[in-house]
């Protein structure tokens, strides 16, 4: 496999520009990842590895450019942290992004489509992924080839781990029961305006009234709280939205039997008909429960519990995540638990798709993974969250040396006397600013990717991206170093 050959295209220069520092310190920095990728050899074995299947020499040459643009279009992607269509304009426009992923040619320059990039960011999967950042991390952590990939003579090593947890936001508005009608009846109708256009008809008002008449009873509603008799008058106007529901609900099933059924005399394709069918599925299954929960909490005034609530029609599998911090009490997302080595490189992580565990319980799992790719580390640090028997005796028994902050207050003023536990948790404050820097710049805050799935494979996305900057940065740095010492 790591024989296989392929032949690069040419790749023009990149002009010389005299001017800012930030410029040239990003472009050092992304010939830094690009030199890493290749020297590393965990670009050609991993794309090797996707295609050693293939035997046709022609189908080989395009898979092969396929898998390269779509590893370097995925990490450019996570880097910048553009939208689609904003990366797509920005290579057209970019010099440095040109080069990075091969756009730029003799005759001009080709950069992909929104659309083809963001068909190339899915097509590999978060799990091959991970494997990519796992062969980078034990490139680094290789004395004998960190010289030749970051210039410096230490290696980057995997044994003192901090460790935190986070909520990963979703990309949705706050979850206020009465909106999911709106947001409802928007899907609906604009689905019907949709199959209209497209040839299939059945008897029906205007279908922009019915989003007209929701918006204008929303405005009603945000605007009850000032009047005195706010709680009758909230009662009043919910009524009027549930009688609109329902007329929008007989319409959106009598237009989704329509299209299920005679599909074949409009202009759209099978795949088009279905993905109308699956938007609309999606909200009719569960407008009845979105009707009954707002009726609870308005009408009933009874409370519903957080694991029966619908945060949003259309992500599923996010859950309300209790914080307990300053502007940010709860939050709505999936819980996001993250590890990073001394150097800052992330290490290990883990998206929750169900219901968030205990930080303790995050433990044993974390240091099993790591341990299976870089063996065991020697300690393992984390805030109170994590501090549990069970995680505490699960360090002892493997002699990993305990770093986790106490939640006894006389059992941390014990350990406050160790040097060498007072040095970990004075690390480990730069953890929390490692978190905030990867949701910022890299995540975005919220996550734009619809569906768990693409959240995931969007993550580890950018602890790549994360990772080859970081290593990017410290050989740009190193190589200065050394140019300036030979001066």
């Amino acid at each position: 496999m790591e024989n296989i050959a392929f032949q690069p295209e040419l790749r023009p220069v990149i002009p010389t520009v005299y001017g800012p520092k930030d410029y040239n310190d990003m472009r050092e920095t992304f010939e830094q990842i690009d030199r890493i990728l290749i020297e590393s050899g965990v670009e050609h074995s991993f794309i090797a590895r996707k295609i050693i299947s293939i035997k046709d020499s022609v189908s080989y040459q395009k898979r092969y450019k396929t898998y390269w643009l779509a590893l370097r279009y995925g990490i450019l992607l996570a880097i910048t942290g553009f939208p689609y269509r904003q990366l797509a304009a920005a290579v057209a426009d970019s010099n440095v992004f040109q080069w990075f992923v091969g756009a730029g040619h003799i005759d001009g320059v080709r950069p992909l489509s929104k659309s083809s990039i963001e068909r190339f960011e899915k097509l590999i999967p978060a799990e091959e992924i991970m494997e990519l950042v796992d062969k980078l991390n034990k490139a680094v952590a290789d004395e004998k080839i960190v010289e030749q990939l970051l210039y410096r003579e230490a290696e980057m090593k995997m044994d003192r781990i901090f460790a935190d947890t986070t909520c990963m936001p979703a990309n949705i508005h706050f979850p206020v029961d009465w909106l999911l009608l709106r947001d409802a009846t928007k899907t609906l109708m604009k689905s019907i305006v949709y199959i209209r256009k497209h040839g299939l008809k059945h008897r029906i008002a205007d279908p922009k009234s019915f989003i007209r008449q929701m918006n204008k009873l929303c405005m009603e509603m945000t605007q009850t709280r000032r009047k005195k008799d706010a709680l009758k008058t909230r009662k009043k106007v919910f009524r009027k939205m549930k009688k609109l529901i329902k007329t929008v609900e007989s319409h959106g099933n009598n237009y989704r039997k329509l299209l299920a059924e005679h599909w074949r005399e409009s202009d759209l394709s099978e795949a088009e008909a279905q993905v109308v069918l699956d938007r609309m599925d999606c909200v009719l299954l569960q407008l009845p429960d979105a009707v009954k929960q707002a009726h609870e909490r308005i009408i009933g005034g009874r409370r519903v519990r957080s694991e029966d609530k619908i945060l949003s029609l259309y992500e599923s599998e996010i859950h309300v995540i209790v914080r307990g911090k300053a502007g940010a009490e709860v939050e709505f997302g999936n819980t996001l638990y993250l590890a990073e080595q001394e150097d800052g490189l992330i290490v290990d992580w883990e998206l929750h798709e169900g219901k968030p565990p205990a930080d303790s319980k995050l433990v044993e799992s974390s240091m099993e993974r790591i341990e299976a790719v870089h063996g065991r580390p020697e300690s393992f640090t984390a805030d109170r969250g994590f501090d549990a028997k069970h995680s505490r005796g699960f360090l002892e028994k493997q002699g990993i040396d305990n770093g986790i902050c106490p939640r006894s207050v006389s059992a941390l003023q014990e350990k406050l006397d160790d040097e060498g536990f007072r040095l970990l948790q004075w690390r480990r404050s730069q953890t929390e600013g490692r978190i905030g820097i990867f949701k910022n710049a890299y995540l975005g805050s919220p996550l734009l990717s619809k569906g768990f799935a693409h959240r995931k494979t969007r993550l580890a996305w950018c602890v790549l991206a994360h990772n080859l900057w970081k290593l990017g940065k410290v050989a740009a740095e190193e190589k200065n170093r050394l140019q300036a010492q030979a001066i």
